[in-house]
């Protein structure tokens, strides 16, 4: 069976910055020092598994980050709110910022441009990490929207100028679609495309080989966002399209039919565990 692996699969340079940072303090860290991470470091358990047999820990919430009072806090690629910065200054502790440089750059536009008086819309998905974060810099609330439906239903004044962002994994057409509602509904907008070129370039190979393949895996982290977004695109191009996070997960049954196999993974997946599966594929089926 052939395999055709996308070029764009793996660690994007945002995750691999992030983990790089991890380890880095693990490696510079004296015995009694403690490093936790904000959050998984990134959508993967293989590596979040990893880093806490290593020693690290997670906090998980700010309940968690008032109680810490010793050690250093790295920062996710997904990046944070404002005040979690603030608390972390608070308490005396050590900021490893490993917030993704395209995550930073929305941070920075929402903050201005709230500030100016725009109200922030960020098209995205409700409850994602880098979302949470991004609504965390805006000074005022900060309107998620996700659908087309919630894009039609908005309520705020026309008057009332709007600052439109993207969650950096969101799929580019769909960001398209909804930044059209709101241009054609009337309001006066500033559209800001935050999509990371990176996942553009990750999207558009993914249903390339999708459209040519018989069978298509798709491997991530099942929080993943940008995972979950590749097997979407891909399952529109290839019915037979399947997401999974390891080769444990690999309990397929390909078409009989199936000469090409495409497999492509999302930002933060290692590449141990692509080429785990692209070697598995080609020898097993």
């Amino acid at each position: 069976m052939e395999v055709m692996l996308a070029k764009s699969a793996g660690f994007c340079f945002g995750v691999e910055r992030a983990v790089e940072k991890v380890y880095e303090q693990l490696d510079k860290a004296g015995e009694n020092k403690k490093i936790y991470t904000y959050g998984p470091i990134i959508h993967n358990e293989e590596v979040v598994r990893d880093l806490e047999e290593r020693g690290v820990s997670m906090i998980r919430n700010e309940d968690e980050l008032a109680d810490t009072r010793e050690g250093a806090v790295v920062i996710r690629s997904h990046g944070v709110p404002k005040r979690i910065y603030d608390r972390i200054e608070e308490n005396g502790l050590e900021c490893i910022d490993a917030t993704c440089p395209f995550v930073k750059r929305i941070h920075t536009i929402v903050e201005k441009e709230s500030r100016e008086g725009r109200q922030i819309v960020i098209i995205g998905n409700a409850g994602h990490p880098e979302v949470e974060g991004i609504m965390g810099w805006s000074m005022t609330p900060a309107i998620v929207v996700g659908t087309v439906g919630e894009a039609e239903n908005c309520s705020v004044c026309k008057e009332i100028p709007l600052c439109i962002v993207s969650q950096t994994t969101f799929n580019y057409n769909k960001f398209k679609e909804l930044v059209e509602i709101f241009q054609k509904r009337g309001y006066n907008v500033n559209v800001v495309n935050t999509i990371c070129n990176a996942t553009e370039v990750r999207q558009t190979e993914a249903a390339q080989i999708a459209a040519e393949v018989d069978a298509m895996i798709v491997i991530g982290g099942r929080h993943s966002s940008n995972t979950q977004k590749l097997f979407e695109i891909c399952h529109e191009k290839c019915e037979a399209t399947y997401f999974i996070q390891t080769l444990d997960d690999l309990h397929l049954e390909l078409p009989k039919t199936a000469a090409l196999v495409g497999i492509t993974a999302g930002a933060s997946t290692p590449n141990n565990i692509i080429e785990e599966v692209q070697n598995h594929v080609r020898i097993n089926f």
